[in-house]
């Protein structure tokens, strides 16, 4: 039954649809159990009255549903706490319910590797009996954090990438900025030390000094977690994380201060038992007075704490590093605003650029990056490293939400080094052997490490590495200053569409381009889409061996400047014959998708197609973005996936000739 209003039909979202593939990717989280249970309902079909947001603050803040992603609510809860970083994710003045101009759809904008990518989704959420199952405000009739969930799991695949992960992760998604992971516990022994050197996980985090953010503490996210399970925090299992909302120095009667901290759950209930509970004996060491002020701002799922019973329950601490109105990061270190920043995107490539860490021989073949300080001052560098997509990658059911068992299987482990220089008079060999500069120390399998240093005007040398050679990776190298400074690459360009190594693959390489107002027709979600260009091919049945399908690797490379690029994907289509004029019906699925579009020069997919006919759509997010591009279509050697044009080249171990069809 088609949804209208005012006559006019309500968006639904074919890029993420009310089905199975939205909820879950492989099924092994515990919310597997919900299979068959979960309807899809818009808001005015939840309650009476929906709205974005509640009319008391208060509750508008996140509360957790049956989905392990408390870490991405933490986030939230800083978004509400600065009104200029949740308007940039969240544009104000869409149309809501019982607006004329309500469609069903919403816009957000979410930080992806270095750009502000627009995401839209409709407003049909996963309910149980009438109610919505994941994450929802305190307000029952309040929607932005569940439309922001929709909005996040979309980008991610599905609502069930979202169980476990990192607040840290979650900071820099929505804010675009920089945020960084300090230990609360006690440093262990040198062996540990040693250890943690090869598996690196906990490898020589900072340890927390609250003292440290008392500059920025009214604007910095803080965030604690647990990963086992504590003594005092009752409710609380292993591997969870709460916001911190504030913390201060309260005089006692006695003389002297004391700590204290606000600490939301994002489970929406109180879970403490210690000195500072509501009749907790902590109280009566204050001023009556100051005590019944202290109580009184702590609302739903709140409760304090004191310093020492903040660091003996707690394993870690995430600090996000505020941004200012003007869209600066500012230090946690010194306060001081970082108005300069530049970024560019480099690649670990196996037995090109992906030399390892420095205790290997091609240590010097990592990519390489020059740092022109101009002017003594503070400067952060940061290396991002993008996440490997996996179809296969399952949840840990008995870790709950741990995201440190699944770390492994997303990213390398990964290092930044830095060294000071005279530029274009150096010995990489033996400049690389001197103890650098600054360092991230430890190869760690964290998404971003970060190093924050005072230096002198000058040339330093930056280099990236993963931990085993010939690990391969997407990175982006960020860096922030106080006072003016450049970023530059050394060039050793990698090449564009480099060949895999797992076994001999043949490709065939299609070149096209999108032309505004011609062939530039964007996503799905417009009905120009059918402009975009479609590159046939076929997957033959000429071996027995394909009949149960055919392993093939489609990449998909935009050429242009990582400064100009646009958010890109593709979808592989079904077709009944590759030479007839309209080789796909405008309603026809997709039998693969490389999506959500991303801000990057390729991306890739590899999947299992039996035999057939097939057509590849590539396409940007938004209409009417021209670039040319390049799309190649891998196969093994043996295996018989030809272009459709070129049936008897089949033998040719390259094919570079184009084959364009538009619709």
């Amino acid at each position: 039954m088609r949804e209208e209003c005012a006559g006019e039909a309500l968006f639904q979202d074919r890029d993420f649809p009310t089905a199975d593939t939205s909820l879950f990717s492989d099924s092994s989280s515990p919310i597997a159990r919900l299979q068959g249970q979960i309807t899809w309902r818009r808001p005015q079909e939840i309650c009476r009255s929906p709205a974005l947001f509640p009319a008391n603050a208060n509750l508008a803040h996140a509360k957790q549903g049956l989905l392990g992603d408390c870490w991405f609510l933490c986030a939230c809860t800083f978004l509400l706490k600065n009104q200029h970083l949740l308007n940039k994710v969240f544009p104000p003045g869409q149309p809501q319910w019982g607006s004329s101009r309500y469609r069903g759809s919403f816009h957000f904008l979410l930080w992806q590797h270095g750009h502000w990518t627009e995401v839209t989704v409709d407003d049909r959420l996963p309910c149980m009996n009438s109610s919505l199952c994941f994450s929802r405000c305190h307000s029952p009739s309040a929607f932005w954090v569940a439309l922001l969930e929709k909005a996040y799991a979309k980008v991610h695949g599905s609502y069930e990438q979202l169980w476990a992960g990192q607040v840290s992760e979650a900071l820099v998604d929505l804010t675009g900025g920089v945020a960084e992971r300090w230990s609360l516990g006690e440093f262990g022994s040198e062996e540990e030390e040693r250890r943690a050197e090869w598996d690196s996980d906990d490898a020589r985090r900072k340890k927390l000094d609250l003292n440290l953010l008392r500059r920025v503490r009214g604007e910095c996210a803080l965030s604690c977690s647990t990963r086992s399970t504590p003594g005092g925090v009752g409710e609380l299992d292993q591997h969870h994380a709460l916001a911190v909302m504030e913390w201060l120095d309260a005089r006692k009667v006695s003389g002297g201060e004391v700590r204290l901290l606000r600490i939301r759950n994002p489970w929406g209930r109180c879970c403490w038992a210690g000195a500072w509970t509501w009749s907790g004996v902590g109280w009566s060491s204050l001023d009556p007075v100051t005590a019944a002020e202290l109580q009184s701002r702590t609302a739903e799922g709140e409760f304090w704490l004191d310093e020492a019973e903040f660091t003996s329950q707690f394993d870690d601490i995430t600090v996000g590093y505020p941004i200012s109105k003007d869209g600066h990061l500012k230090s946690v270190y010194t306060g001081n605003l970082l108005t300069h920043s530049h970024q560019l995107a480099g690649r670990w490539v196996k037995g090109y650029s992906a030399g390892g860490s420095r205790n290997t021989s091609s240590y010097s073949s990592n990519p390489k990056f020059w740092l022109k300080v101009c002017e003594g001052g503070e400067v952060l560098v940061s290396l991002l490293q993008r996440r490997k997509r996996s179809s296969t990658t399952k949840c840990p059911q008995a870790a709950l939400e741990d995201s440190s068992n699944t770390k492994h299987q997303h990213y390398q482990a990964i290092a930044l080094h830095m060294w000071k220089v005279e530029k274009k008079r150096f010995n990489l060999s033996r400049m690389v052997n001197k103890a650098p500069r600054a360092s991230t120390h430890c190869h760690s399998y964290e998404r971003e490490v970060v190093l924050c240093r005072q230096l002198e005007p000058g040339y330093y040398l930056l280099i990236p590495s993963t931990y085993q050679p010939g690990a391969e990776a997407h990175f982006l190298i960020r860096v922030f200053s106080s006072s003016p400074a450049s970023l530059s690459a050394l060039k050793s360009p990698a090449p564009s569409l480099p060949l895999t190594t797992d076994g001999e693959w043949e490709t065939i390489f299609f070149r096209g381009s999108w032309t505004e107002g011609r062939t530039a027709g964007g996503s799905r979600n417009f009905p120009s889409y059918w402009q975009n260009p479609c590159f046939p091919f076929t997957v033959c049945d000429d071996e027995p061996a394909l009949t149960s399908g055919e392993a093939v690797r489609i990449t998909l490379h935009q050429s242009c400047p990582d400064t100009d690029l646009h958010p890109i994907g593709f979808h592989v289509y079904k077709v009944q014959q590759v030479d007839s004029e309209q080789p796909v019906a405008k309603d026809e699925e997709p039998v693969a998708s490389c999506t959500p579009h991303c801000y990057t020069q390729d991306v890739s997919l590899t999947c299992t197609l039996p035999p057939g006919s097939y057509t590849i759509v590539p396409s940007t997010y938004q209409p009417d973005c021209s670039a040319d591009f390049t799309i190649s279509l891998a196969r093994r050697i043996n295996r018989k996936v030809v272009n459709s044009q070129e049936k008897l080249g089949r033998a040719i171990h390259e094919v570079s000739h184009i084959s364009v069809m538009k619709t």
